[in-house]
């Protein structure tokens, strides 16, 4: 894909800075990092700190000293997640700000007048998602008033090097995600994302949604998974032919003191690390695994330093991001296959090692 800011290749990973910042690093560190594209969010950065004012400032490039591609979605889910009371109609969606109360209208029309003045180079057409449970009628109203919403999207479109994707709905339900794809297909769009994932369905149920969708999806186009985000979650959607990802748990789990490895997950708090000067993880060339041991990160972490999250967010964009990289590495030589099978080898290897490990300790506490 090429950006005004610069040329993306995919499979990519985007981690999420909502309020134009990714949580707990610099725009330099992500860069070290190896990030390639941020994903703000319209909602918040609508209801504070405005996007006339952001406009007013250089946009959010300069807003946030960010160099690289932007993609901001349309503020859709926020509206259903986060506002204690919406009402939806044609015209677009009233709802409370969950800042002060305040009311507040989406549209269409005000959705692509707020991603202009942001800038971004890749915007979200706005939609309806409907909540996890909700029955086939209501699902069907929500595929109907997204497809209408998404082509007055379009037609507010503005000639502005701004890439905009269609967001495919439908639930759970087959037919109607079928319906959903092929309606914003016929209408035409620079890429697609699937919306209305990861929000209560088990993963089995997502990787079927997933995989009915994709088909009716053009392959010249990328398409965008909207909020999943476990490496398992990513290899898994690769395969099926999905190009974009999205998801907090790389910072979230950063400051929750959870670690991302090739061998699986590490909980840094753990009384194991106390004493350990190792590396997060051996050959790890990110900032933190160059510069700092298990034992000082969970010294940080137990004593809730700042630097702590910090340290720890820098390791596992660096894991993600080059997740993606070796990901990326392997389609173009053709050996994914190949890829997929050493990467749950190394966590299938450490899960026995872990259980292991436990039952030894489990013994030697017995014998005390």
């Amino acid at each position: 894909m090429v950006t005004e800011h610069g040329r993306l290749e995919t499979p990519v990973f985007m981690p999420v800075g909502t309020a134009a910042a990714i949580k707990g690093v610099s725009p330099d560190e992500a860069r070290d990092a190896g990030v390639k594209i941020i994903l703000a969010n319209t909602y918040h950065l609508y209801l504070r700190p405005g996007h006339e004012l952001i406009e007013k400032l250089g946009r959010l490039h300069r807003f946030m000293n960010w160099s690289g591609p932007i993609l901001t979605d349309s503020g859709g889910f926020q509206t259903l997640s986060l506002s204690k009371l919406r009402t939806i109609s044609a015209s677009g969606v009233t709802f409370r700000s969950h800042l002060d109360g305040s009311t507040h209208f989406l549209g269409p029309e005000k959705v692509m007048e707020i991603q202009r003045a942001l800038g971004a180079d890749i915007i979200m057409a706005l939609d309806e998602c409907a909540p996890f449970g909700a029955d086939y009628d209501y699902v069907l109203a929500s595929v109907k008033l997204t497809e209408q919403w998404a082509r007055q999207c379009l037609e507010q479109r503005k000639d502005n090097g701004q890439a905009l994707f269609g967001i495919v709905q439908g639930g759970i339900y087959p037919e109607l995600r079928e319906m959903s794809a092929r309606g914003l297909v016929s209408i035409g769009f620079d890429g697609y994302s699937l919306g209305g994932l990861s929000v209560g369905e088990d993963k089995a149920t997502r990787e079927k949604v997933i995989r009915s969708t994709r088909e009716f999806l053009p392959e010249e186009k990328p398409v965008y998974l909207m909020g999943v985000g476990t490496p398992e979650d990513i290899i898994e959607s690769v395969k099926m032919g999905v190009d974009m990802f999205d998801c907090v748990m790389p910072t979230r789990n950063a400051r929750n003191g959870m670690l991302f490895t090739h061998k699986g997950r590490l909980t840094i708090k753990n009384a194991g690390y106390a004493g350990d000067n190792s590396p997060i993880e051996e050959g790890c060339e990110c900032y933190t695994c160059s510069n700092y041991s298990r034992a000082y990160l969970r010294h940080l972490f137990l004593s809730r330093e700042i630097l702590a999250y910090r340290l720890n967010t820098i390791h596992n964009l660096y894991y993600y991001t080059h997740l993606m990289s070796g990901i990326r590495q392997a389609i173009s030589e053709d050996r994914l296959a190949e890829f997929i099978h050493g990467f749950y080898a190394q966590r299938i290897n450490n899960q026995e090692k872990w259980q292991r490990e436990s039952l030894s300790i489990q013994k030697r506490k017995g014998g005390r």
